[in-house]
Protein backbone atom coordinates (compact mmCIF):
# COMPACT_ATOMS: atom_id res chain seq x y z
CA UNK A 1 0.00 0.00 0.00
CA UNK A 2 2.35 2.69 -1.01
CA UNK A 3 -0.20 5.07 -2.08
CA UNK A 4 -0.96 7.23 -5.65
CA UNK A 5 1.25 10.46 -4.48
CA UNK A 6 4.71 8.99 -5.58
CA UNK A 7 6.66 11.96 -5.47
CA UNK A 8 10.24 12.32 -7.79
CA UNK A 9 12.63 13.55 -5.22
CA UNK A 10 14.67 15.17 -8.48
CA UNK A 11 11.64 17.56 -8.80
CA UNK A 12 10.51 17.82 -5.32
CA UNK A 13 14.17 19.98 -5.09
CA UNK A 14 16.38 19.46 -1.62
CA UNK A 15 14.47 21.65 0.56
CA UNK A 16 10.73 19.79 0.03
CA UNK A 17 12.32 16.94 -0.62
CA UNK A 18 13.90 17.10 3.13
CA UNK A 19 9.92 17.95 4.16
CA UNK A 20 8.57 15.16 2.90
CA UNK A 21 10.83 12.49 4.30
CA UNK A 22 10.64 13.84 7.62
CA UNK A 23 6.59 13.33 7.28
CA UNK A 24 7.49 10.06 6.01
CA UNK A 25 9.98 9.16 8.66
CA UNK A 26 7.18 10.79 11.13
CA UNK A 27 4.96 8.44 9.98
CA UNK A 28 7.02 5.25 10.15
CA UNK A 29 7.88 6.47 13.89
CA UNK A 30 5.03 7.00 15.46
CA UNK A 31 3.68 3.58 14.06
CA UNK A 32 6.78 1.99 15.72
CA UNK A 33 6.68 4.71 19.08
CA UNK A 34 2.94 3.29 19.69
CA UNK A 35 2.62 0.10 18.18
CA UNK A 36 5.84 -1.56 17.45
CA UNK A 37 8.43 -2.73 14.99
CA UNK A 38 5.99 -4.68 12.98
CA UNK A 39 3.35 -1.90 12.57
CA UNK A 40 6.06 0.11 10.52
CA UNK A 41 5.00 -1.92 7.30
CA UNK A 42 2.03 -0.16 7.26
CA UNK A 43 3.76 3.07 6.21
CA UNK A 44 2.44 4.47 3.07
CA UNK A 45 2.70 7.87 1.10
CA UNK A 46 -1.16 8.74 0.93
CA UNK A 47 -0.84 8.11 4.75
CA UNK A 48 1.18 10.94 4.97
CA UNK A 49 -0.48 13.45 3.39
CA UNK A 50 -2.56 13.93 6.76
CA UNK A 51 0.59 14.61 8.39
CA UNK A 52 1.88 17.46 6.12
CA UNK A 53 -1.49 18.65 6.05
CA UNK A 54 -1.70 19.63 9.91
CA UNK A 55 1.45 20.90 9.85
CA UNK A 56 0.84 23.02 7.05
CA UNK A 57 -2.03 24.71 8.84
CA UNK A 58 -0.34 24.45 11.98
CA UNK A 59 1.52 28.19 13.40
CA UNK A 60 4.70 28.48 12.36
CA UNK A 61 5.70 28.83 16.07
CA UNK A 62 4.37 25.37 16.85
CA UNK A 63 7.24 22.63 17.06
CA UNK A 64 6.03 20.34 14.74
CA UNK A 65 9.39 18.18 14.46
CA UNK A 66 12.05 16.19 16.79
CA UNK A 67 15.44 15.10 15.89
CA UNK A 68 15.01 11.31 15.30
CA UNK A 69 18.21 9.05 16.12
CA UNK A 70 20.22 7.05 13.81
CA UNK A 71 18.28 4.65 11.29
CA UNK A 72 19.84 2.29 8.99
CA UNK A 73 18.11 3.59 6.31
CA UNK A 74 19.54 7.03 6.96
CA UNK A 75 23.00 5.74 6.69
CA UNK A 76 22.58 5.42 10.69
CA UNK A 77 22.36 9.37 10.33
CA UNK A 78 20.18 11.66 12.58
CA UNK A 79 17.39 13.84 10.90
CA UNK A 80 14.16 15.97 11.85
CA UNK A 81 11.17 14.22 11.66
CA UNK A 82 7.48 15.24 12.29
CA UNK A 83 5.84 14.46 15.43
CA UNK A 84 2.81 15.23 17.33
CA UNK A 85 -0.74 14.68 16.71
CA UNK A 86 -0.63 14.72 12.96
CA UNK A 87 1.81 11.71 12.47
CA UNK A 88 -0.55 10.15 15.50
CA UNK A 89 -3.55 10.30 12.61
CA UNK A 90 -1.70 9.33 10.06
CA UNK A 91 -0.92 6.19 11.76
CA UNK A 92 -3.81 5.58 13.15
CA UNK A 93 -5.71 5.89 9.97
CA UNK A 94 -2.99 3.80 8.06
CA UNK A 95 -3.32 0.98 10.45
CA UNK A 96 -7.46 0.76 10.62
CA UNK A 97 -7.23 0.85 6.49
CA UNK A 98 -4.41 -1.36 6.71
CA UNK A 99 -6.40 -4.09 8.74
CA UNK A 100 -9.45 -3.58 6.62
CA UNK A 101 -7.36 -4.60 3.47
CA UNK A 102 -6.16 -7.26 4.74
CA UNK A 103 -9.19 -8.64 5.80
CA UNK A 104 -10.48 -7.90 2.05
CA UNK A 105 -7.75 -10.33 1.22
CA UNK A 106 -8.34 -12.89 3.18
CA UNK A 107 -12.01 -12.76 2.43
CA UNK A 108 -11.10 -13.36 -1.15
CA UNK A 109 -8.51 -16.26 -0.43
CA UNK A 110 -5.95 -14.08 -2.26
CA UNK A 111 -2.17 -15.92 -2.49
CA UNK A 112 -0.66 -17.59 0.49
CA UNK A 113 -4.12 -16.43 2.43
CA UNK A 114 -5.95 -19.24 0.58
CA UNK A 115 -4.31 -21.50 3.54
CA UNK A 116 -6.04 -21.56 6.45
CA UNK A 117 -2.88 -21.45 9.06
CA UNK A 118 -1.97 -18.23 6.76
CA UNK A 119 -5.23 -16.67 6.92
CA UNK A 120 -5.75 -17.24 10.90
CA UNK A 121 -2.51 -15.32 11.08
CA UNK A 122 -3.55 -12.56 9.23
CA UNK A 123 -6.81 -12.06 11.12
CA UNK A 124 -4.72 -12.04 14.27
CA UNK A 125 -2.91 -9.35 12.81
CA UNK A 126 -5.65 -7.41 11.25
CA UNK A 127 -7.79 -7.30 14.28
CA UNK A 128 -4.80 -6.09 16.33
CA UNK A 129 -4.40 -3.44 14.04
CA UNK A 130 -7.84 -2.48 14.25
CA UNK A 131 -7.37 -2.14 17.52
CA UNK A 132 -4.23 -0.03 17.72
CA UNK A 133 -5.61 2.58 15.28
CA UNK A 134 -9.07 3.12 17.23
CA UNK A 135 -6.57 3.74 20.45
CA UNK A 136 -4.40 6.31 18.52
CA UNK A 137 -7.90 7.93 16.82
CA UNK A 138 -9.44 8.31 19.78
CA UNK A 139 -6.49 9.72 21.65
CA UNK A 140 -6.13 12.63 19.27
CA UNK A 141 -9.96 13.29 18.80
CA UNK A 142 -10.60 10.90 16.04
CA UNK A 143 -13.22 8.60 15.58
CA UNK A 144 -12.03 5.87 13.81
CA UNK A 145 -15.63 4.00 13.34
CA UNK A 146 -16.32 6.35 10.47
CA UNK A 147 -13.55 4.34 8.41
CA UNK A 148 -14.48 0.69 9.81
CA UNK A 149 -18.04 1.41 8.83
CA UNK A 150 -16.98 2.81 5.40
CA UNK A 151 -14.86 -0.49 4.55
CA UNK A 152 -18.09 -2.76 5.80
CA UNK A 153 -20.34 -1.15 3.16
CA UNK A 154 -17.74 -1.32 0.46
CA UNK A 155 -18.02 -4.73 0.67
CA UNK A 156 -21.59 -4.70 0.57
CA UNK A 157 -21.76 -1.93 -2.46
CA UNK A 158 -19.52 -4.64 -4.29
CA UNK A 159 -21.64 -7.64 -3.88
CA UNK A 160 -24.68 -5.59 -5.26
CA UNK A 161 -22.43 -3.83 -8.14
CA UNK A 162 -23.08 -4.92 -11.48
CA UNK A 163 -23.19 -3.43 -15.30
CA UNK A 164 -25.00 -0.03 -14.85
CA UNK A 165 -23.76 0.62 -11.54
CA UNK A 166 -22.24 4.15 -11.41
CA UNK A 167 -18.96 4.26 -10.45
CA UNK A 168 -18.97 7.04 -7.98
CA UNK A 169 -21.80 4.47 -6.59
CA UNK A 170 -19.09 2.21 -5.62
CA UNK A 171 -16.30 4.68 -4.55
CA UNK A 172 -18.24 6.23 -2.00
CA UNK A 173 -16.90 4.73 0.98
CA UNK A 174 -13.66 5.39 0.20
CA UNK A 175 -14.66 9.28 -0.35
CA UNK A 176 -16.26 9.14 3.14
CA UNK A 177 -13.37 7.85 4.84
CA UNK A 178 -10.71 9.95 2.83
CA UNK A 179 -12.96 13.31 3.52
CA UNK A 180 -13.40 12.29 7.34
CA UNK A 181 -9.28 12.20 7.93
CA UNK A 182 -8.36 15.54 5.75
CA UNK A 183 -11.20 17.39 7.66
CA UNK A 184 -9.89 16.20 11.37
CA UNK A 185 -6.69 17.57 9.79
CA UNK A 186 -8.48 21.49 10.46
CA UNK A 187 -8.77 20.59 14.25
CA UNK A 188 -5.77 19.32 15.23
CA UNK A 189 -3.82 22.17 14.18
CA UNK A 190 -6.56 24.33 15.34
CA UNK A 191 -8.37 25.95 11.64
CA UNK A 192 -11.95 24.57 12.40
CA UNK A 193 -12.89 27.27 9.50
CA UNK A 194 -10.56 24.76 7.02
CA UNK A 195 -12.60 21.72 8.18
CA UNK A 196 -15.11 22.32 5.11
CA UNK A 197 -12.82 22.79 2.41
CA UNK A 198 -10.48 19.73 3.30
CA UNK A 199 -13.42 17.58 3.82
CA UNK A 200 -14.40 18.23 0.34
CA UNK A 201 -10.67 17.86 -0.84
CA UNK A 202 -10.24 14.34 1.07
CA UNK A 203 -13.78 13.35 -0.33
CA UNK A 204 -12.10 13.82 -4.00
CA UNK A 205 -9.18 12.33 -2.66
CA UNK A 206 -10.59 8.96 -1.88
CA UNK A 207 -12.61 9.00 -5.44
CA UNK A 208 -9.33 9.40 -7.03
CA UNK A 209 -7.28 6.96 -4.93
CA UNK A 210 -10.13 4.23 -5.60
CA UNK A 211 -10.44 5.12 -9.19
CA UNK A 212 -6.64 5.02 -9.74
CA UNK A 213 -6.23 1.78 -7.99
CA UNK A 214 -9.09 0.40 -10.20
CA UNK A 215 -7.06 1.40 -13.31
CA UNK A 216 -3.85 0.05 -12.67
CA UNK A 217 -5.24 -3.38 -11.13
CA UNK A 218 -7.66 -3.14 -14.56
CA UNK A 219 -5.69 -5.82 -16.43
CA UNK A 220 -4.03 -7.91 -13.33
CA UNK A 221 -7.79 -8.63 -12.40
CA UNK A 222 -8.92 -9.30 -15.26
CA UNK A 223 -6.03 -12.07 -16.17
CA UNK A 224 -6.69 -13.88 -12.01
CA UNK A 225 -10.39 -12.80 -12.43
CA UNK A 226 -10.37 -11.17 -9.37
CA UNK A 227 -13.12 -8.47 -8.65
CA UNK A 228 -12.39 -4.99 -10.75
CA UNK A 229 -14.71 -1.78 -9.65
CA UNK A 230 -14.54 -0.68 -13.13
CA UNK A 231 -14.60 -3.53 -15.18
CA UNK A 232 -17.63 -4.75 -12.74
CA UNK A 233 -19.90 -1.50 -13.60
CA UNK A 234 -18.52 -1.13 -17.40
CA UNK A 235 -17.09 2.06 -16.77
CA UNK A 236 -14.79 2.79 -19.70
CA UNK A 237 -11.26 4.02 -19.36
CA UNK A 238 -12.82 7.13 -20.79
CA UNK A 239 -15.03 7.91 -18.35
CA UNK A 240 -12.67 7.03 -15.62
CA UNK A 241 -10.03 9.73 -17.05
CA UNK A 242 -12.56 12.23 -17.14
CA UNK A 243 -14.05 12.07 -13.52
CA UNK A 244 -10.05 11.46 -12.43
CA UNK A 245 -9.63 14.91 -13.92
CA UNK A 246 -12.72 16.52 -12.46
CA UNK A 247 -11.33 15.17 -8.93
CA UNK A 248 -7.71 16.80 -9.43
CA UNK A 249 -9.88 20.42 -10.54
CA UNK A 250 -11.79 20.12 -7.80
CA UNK A 251 -9.01 19.24 -4.86
CA UNK A 252 -7.38 22.11 -6.53
CA UNK A 253 -10.38 24.35 -5.85
CA UNK A 254 -11.05 22.98 -2.64
CA UNK A 255 -7.37 24.10 -1.65
CA UNK A 256 -7.76 27.14 -2.50
CA UNK A 257 -10.16 27.80 0.30
CA UNK A 258 -8.00 26.60 3.09
CA UNK A 259 -5.94 28.78 4.96
CA UNK A 260 -2.24 27.48 5.52
CA UNK A 261 0.61 28.49 7.08
CA UNK A 262 3.16 26.90 5.04
CA UNK A 263 1.57 25.26 1.39
CA UNK A 264 4.38 25.03 -0.13
CA UNK A 265 4.39 20.35 0.00
CA UNK A 266 0.70 20.73 0.09
CA UNK A 267 0.36 22.37 -3.34
CA UNK A 268 3.42 20.23 -5.08
CA UNK A 269 1.70 17.20 -3.66
CA UNK A 270 -2.27 17.76 -4.00
CA UNK A 271 -1.72 19.55 -7.16
CA UNK A 272 1.29 18.96 -9.43
CA UNK A 273 1.83 15.31 -8.21
CA UNK A 274 -1.73 13.95 -8.08
CA UNK A 275 -2.10 15.75 -12.13
CA UNK A 276 1.33 13.29 -12.34
CA UNK A 277 -0.14 10.10 -10.89
CA UNK A 278 -3.50 10.42 -13.17
CA UNK A 279 -0.91 10.91 -16.14
CA UNK A 280 0.80 7.45 -14.99
CA UNK A 281 -2.24 5.40 -14.36
CA UNK A 282 -3.38 6.85 -17.65
CA UNK A 283 -0.51 5.63 -19.41
CA UNK A 284 1.94 8.79 -19.41
CA UNK A 285 5.06 8.96 -19.74
CA UNK A 286 7.64 7.89 -16.79
CA UNK A 287 10.46 9.85 -15.58
CA UNK A 288 14.03 9.60 -16.63
CA UNK A 289 15.42 10.20 -13.43
CA UNK A 290 14.49 5.82 -12.65
CA UNK A 291 17.01 5.19 -15.80
CA UNK A 292 19.38 8.10 -14.03
CA UNK A 293 19.54 6.13 -10.52
CA UNK A 294 21.90 3.24 -12.24
CA UNK A 295 24.74 5.72 -13.32
CA UNK A 296 27.99 4.90 -14.62
CA UNK A 297 28.84 5.88 -11.00
CA UNK A 298 26.91 3.42 -9.49
CA UNK A 299 28.87 0.81 -7.42
CA UNK A 300 28.80 -2.41 -9.58
CA UNK A 301 26.17 -5.34 -9.25
CA UNK A 302 28.18 -7.50 -6.26
CA UNK A 303 28.78 -11.52 -8.28
CA UNK A 304 25.22 -13.40 -7.90
CA UNK A 305 25.03 -15.70 -5.18
CA UNK A 306 23.20 -19.12 -4.57
CA UNK A 307 19.28 -18.40 -4.13
CA UNK A 308 17.84 -18.55 -0.41
CA UNK A 309 15.41 -21.41 0.52
CA UNK A 310 11.68 -20.42 0.85
CA UNK A 311 12.18 -20.15 4.41
CA UNK A 312 15.41 -18.38 5.00
CA UNK A 313 14.15 -16.02 2.53
CA UNK A 314 11.21 -15.38 4.22
CA UNK A 315 12.81 -14.60 7.14
CA UNK A 316 14.84 -12.11 5.33
CA UNK A 317 11.55 -10.60 4.35
CA UNK A 318 10.49 -9.82 7.37
CA UNK A 319 13.43 -8.17 8.59
CA UNK A 320 13.56 -6.27 5.51
CA UNK A 321 9.59 -5.08 6.36
CA UNK A 322 10.03 -4.63 9.61
CA UNK A 323 13.01 -2.06 9.29
CA UNK A 324 10.96 -0.23 6.07
CA UNK A 325 14.73 -1.44 4.00
CA UNK A 326 11.69 -2.15 1.08
CA UNK A 327 10.05 1.23 1.17
CA UNK A 328 12.94 3.64 1.86
CA UNK A 329 16.70 2.30 0.84
CA UNK A 330 18.91 -0.22 -0.82
CA UNK A 331 18.85 -4.11 0.32
CA UNK A 332 19.43 -7.13 -1.10
CA UNK A 333 16.31 -9.11 -2.48
CA UNK A 334 15.64 -11.88 0.07
CA UNK A 335 15.73 -14.86 -2.32
CA UNK A 336 17.72 -13.33 -5.46
CA UNK A 337 20.15 -11.88 -3.39
CA UNK A 338 20.18 -9.37 -6.16
CA UNK A 339 20.42 -5.53 -5.34
CA UNK A 340 16.79 -3.65 -4.96
CA UNK A 341 16.49 -0.05 -4.55
CA UNK A 342 13.60 0.99 -2.40
CA UNK A 343 10.33 2.61 -3.49
CA UNK A 344 11.25 5.76 -2.01
CA UNK A 345 15.15 5.70 -3.73
CA UNK A 346 12.90 5.48 -6.98
CA UNK A 347 9.84 7.26 -6.86
CA UNK A 348 7.94 7.11 -10.54
CA UNK A 349 7.22 10.48 -11.38
CA UNK A 350 6.73 11.65 -15.13
CA UNK A 351 7.63 14.72 -17.27
CA UNK A 352 11.32 15.62 -14.77
CA UNK A 353 13.23 18.28 -16.35
CA UNK A 354 10.27 20.23 -17.88
CA UNK A 355 8.20 23.27 -15.93
CA UNK A 356 5.70 21.81 -14.25
CA UNK A 357 3.54 24.75 -16.19
CA UNK A 358 2.36 26.09 -12.90
CA UNK A 359 0.59 28.65 -14.18
CA UNK A 360 -1.25 26.82 -16.65
CA UNK A 361 -2.59 24.10 -14.11
CA UNK A 362 -3.17 26.42 -11.24
CA UNK A 363 -5.20 29.05 -13.14
CA UNK A 364 -5.87 32.61 -11.99
CA UNK A 365 -5.03 33.54 -8.47
CA UNK A 366 -2.22 30.55 -8.44
CA UNK A 367 -0.63 31.18 -4.58
CA UNK A 368 2.35 29.19 -5.38
CA UNK A 369 4.44 32.03 -6.91
CA UNK A 370 5.19 31.31 -10.56
CA UNK A 371 8.27 33.21 -12.25
CA UNK A 372 10.51 32.43 -10.02
CA UNK A 373 8.42 30.66 -7.12
CA UNK A 374 9.89 28.59 -4.08
CA UNK A 375 7.32 25.85 -3.96
CA UNK A 376 9.40 22.94 -5.75
CA UNK A 377 8.39 22.82 -9.18
CA UNK A 378 10.52 24.08 -11.40
CA UNK A 379 8.48 27.09 -12.76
Amino acid sequence: MFGIVRPCRHRLGESLKAQWMAHLCGLCLALRGDHGQFARVVTNYDGLLISVLTEAQAERNTSGRRTAGPCPLRGMRTASVAQGEGARLAAAVSLVLASAKVRDHVADGDGLLARRPVALAARRVATSWGRAGERTGLDVGFDTAVLVDAVDRQLGIEALAGPGTPILTVTEPTETATAAAFGHTAILAGRPGNAEPLTEAGRLFGRLAHLLDAVEDRETDAASGAWNPLTATGTSLGEARRLADDAVHGIRLALREVEFSDAKLVHVLLVHELRNSVDRAFGGSSCGHGAGLTSPYAPPEPPRRDRRGLLAGCAVWVGLACTCQMCCGTFEDPWSRQRREGLCANADCSGCGDCCECCSCCGDGCDCGCDGCDCGCNC
